[in-house]
């Protein structure tokens, strides 16, 4: 029924909203992406290992602040992520499986009644018909770094297609130079799951942009930019309570964690001449009852203009 539901969800709003956009006068106003990997977080390969956010935003104009009407701000949106148990040669009784997924999704922004929200649908492929376990061993083949292991490969969860619905609400209030947003999430299909939390800002740099939520992390990067220079600290919690997830299935003797809490925290920094870089690092927590520990994984975004 779950399934059903967010299936309903994700393609109405997409046949909803994207037949008004191809008719209606729309520009490009920004493009934004963020890539998380364990690698520059604590050093591991493992579970949550590697990720890409990407995002595609248009509109009739912004003028630094959100529209007041449904689907006038379209973002598509792009995801993928590779997770993986600790060791990809030799995993241990219980560890997670191997999963690749891949979305695309499109995404409205805008303002209701003083809230902040972003609703929106998307695709998501899971399974070696993502071809991420290849992609895998190519990186690590060319940069070093073990296999994905024969044992690994034939245990990842199995091709899947998941419609999937994801709605966040959210309400900035500013102190001088200080931005405080909580915020709640909801999302089902290929995880369901609500979420709360809140992310704090210091500094003036991101105002006027369009900030977008990666799905992993947690961290949110730049999808339209403000023109401003400068530098801005980033501080984020939340914590979830997750239903289900096809990436842990509870058909294969998973138990989700009582909650799936993250810490993160980064900085943005935007030069004058419009070079822009993000680095931030996050804390996962254990997502299943047989994970150790949680994981450190960092966040890079990188934009050079020449």
């Amino acid at each position: 029924m779950r399934s059903f539901v967010a299936a309903s969800l994700a393609m109405a709003f997409i046949l909803g909203i994207a037949a008004p956009a191809a008719s209606e006068g729309r520009v490009r106003l920004g493009y934004g992406r963020l890539v998380t990997n364990d690698f520059i977080g604590d050093g591991f390969d493992r579970w949550r290992t590697g990720s890409v956010a990407s995002s595609r935003v248009w509109g009739p104009s912004w003028d630094g602040g959100l529209p007041k009407g449904f689907g006038q701000l379209l973002e598509l949106r792009l995801n993928a992520q590779i997770i993986a148990p600790q060791d990809l040669n030799l995993p241990a009784a219980g560890d997670r499986p191997y999963a690749g997924s891949l979305s695309v999704g499109l995404h409205t922004h805008y303002e209701a009644m003083g809230a902040e929200l972003s609703l929106g649908g998307d695709l998501v492929f899971v399974g070696p018909q993502t071809g991420l376990d290849g992609f895998q061993d190519f990186i690590h083949d060319n940069l070093g770094g073990q296999g994905v292991g024969g044992t690994v490969r034939r245990t990842q969860i199995g091709d899947d297609i998941r419609p999937t619905a994801v709605m966040e609400v959210g309400h900035s209030t500013g102190f001088g130079a200080l931005n405080l947003r909580p915020f709640a999430e909801a999302r089902a299909g290929d995880e369901t799951l609500v979420r709360v939390g809140a992310d704090l800002t210091i500094g003036t740099a991101l105002d006027g942009g369009l900030m977008v939520r990666a799905p992993v992390s947690g961290q949110r990067y730049r999808a339209v930019n403000n023109g401003l220079a400068g530098y801005a600290f980033v501080l984020g919690a939340d914590t979830a309570y997750v239903e289900d997830s096809v990436y842990l299935p509870e058909s294969s003797g998973f138990r989700l964690s009582d909650a799936r809490n993250r810490v993160r925290a980064g900085v943005h920094y935007a030069a004058p001449a419009g070079h822009r870089v993000f680095y931030g690092v996050t804390w996962l927590d254990r997502e299943f009852k047989g994970q150790e520990e949680g994981q450190f994984v960092g966040s890079l975004r990188l934009h050079l203009e020449f």
